[in-house]
């Protein structure tokens, strides 16, 4: 088998790749690795994820640097002979593992995907979440909605049904919301509170960690949630757990309704990865309602991971493959935005940008009605 054209049916094609490699000074193997690594993608994702679920790659983590030959690697995973070498050179060529003479190891990558919790995160994420539903994606595009949502319900935004997806699901979409949110909680709660806000109203709290936080952090803080009312189930049984019921209200609200106002009278406002969850015309209603729960001087908080704030290239291609799960599973017509995406929708909502921070993967917006 030949994977490549005949000598007369590549010439033109080769003298169209040749230039644009003397434009962008890159090999042409090179080129040729990135653009075979896509095509087979799906097939290696599975086999590192075969090899991760199956012990695989465990085994060769604990065999250190001397490496497991097959037959070894196979036996301490319990393995056919056949399954341990098919995923061993699958993740060969993905910079997984990596051979030595007839040893294979565990490569750097490898140690990545088993032992940084935010890649193991990602990786279920895509797998339980996102996997099936991807092959709909073209649709989803042409159609405008989250074609892909379809393979575990018939909702319009997977937000209607999370609580309804299968547990493994679930529990692979609250762990990726987790990984990414919760770890900026402990530096915006001096900010957030450095006005000593007395009321906040929290919209899209999810499971009501960020709301949990606040009324640890301040005593006497009274906190509203204001959610689909799936998620406020969740939410209320974050606070009983930690028996924090008496200071949180729960507004059961289609956030999409955009007729509905949010409770008013709130000294903060806060919308954490809340945003990206919309379309742009849906941003905009919805901080004219978050405008209009301020009471006077009071400040509503953004908090967002913008592609083009990130502090490497990793973090940002991470954020923007995200939009691709927003696009084929969650609703069909939202994404990670670039931060100037968002400023206009400041505007037409009569808010202004009045201080800003930057939380390693996140940017915080501080905004205040517009005199």
């Amino acid at each position: 088998m030949c994977p490549w054209p005949t000598l007369r049916s590549f010439t033109a094609f080769a003298e169209a790749l040749l230039a644009r490699i003397r434009r962008q000074g890159k090999s042409v193997l090179g080129n040729f690795r990135v653009a075979e690594r896509i095509a087979w993608s799906p097939l290696t994702f599975q086999a590192v994820l075969s090899a991760r679920d199956l012990g695989l790659l465990a085994a060769l983590e604990r065999a250190g640097h001397a490496g497991l030959l097959p037959a070894e690697a196979a036996e301490a995973a319990g393995l056919s002979l056949y399954a341990t070498r098919v995923l061993l050179e699958a993740c060969m060529i993905v910079e997984v593992t990596e051979l030595d003479g007839k040893r294979y190891r565990l490569a750097s990558a490898g140690f990545i995907l088993m032992n940084d919790p935010v890649t193991r995160a990602n990786m279920d994420f895509v797998q339980d979440v996102c996997y099936q539903g991807a092959f709909h994606l073209k649709e989803t595009l042409q159609k405008g909605r989250p074609a892909g949502l379809a393979v575990f319900g018939p909702w319009k935004t997977i937000y209607e049904g999370l609580t309804q997806l299968p547990e493994k699901v679930q529990r692979s979409w609250f762990g990726f919301d987790h990984a990414y949110s919760s770890a900026a909680f402990p530096d915006a709660l001096p900010i957030v509170f450095s006005g000593r806000p007395k009321r906040l109203l929290d919209v899209g709290g999810n499971t009501g960690k960020w709301a949990l936080s606040c009324v640890t952090h301040d005593p006497e803080v009274q906190v509203c949630i204001v959610d689909h009312p799936g998620q406020l189930e969740l939410a209320r049984k974050t606070m009983l757990a930690a028996q924090c019921t008496g200071r949180v209200e729960f507004t059961p609200m289609d956030l999409l309704d955009h007729s509905l106002s949010f409770p008013e009278g709130h000294d903060a406002v806060w919308m954490s990865q809340f945003l990206d969850c919309f379309n742009e015309g849906d941003i905009t209603r919805l901080l004219e309602r978050g405008r209009k729960a301020l009471s006077d001087g009071g400040t509503l908080y953004i908090m967002e991971t913008f592609w083009d704030r990130q502090p490497h290239d990793v973090a940002r291609d991470v954020v923007v493959a995200s939009s691709i799960y927003f696009a084929c599973m969650a609703n069909g017509d939202s994404r990670m935005y670039h931060s100037d995406d968002l400023r206009p929708c400041l505007e037409s909502a009569g808010l202004e940008l009045v201080c800003e921070h930057q939380l390693n993967l996140h940017t915080l917006w501080a905004c205040q009605a517009r005199a």
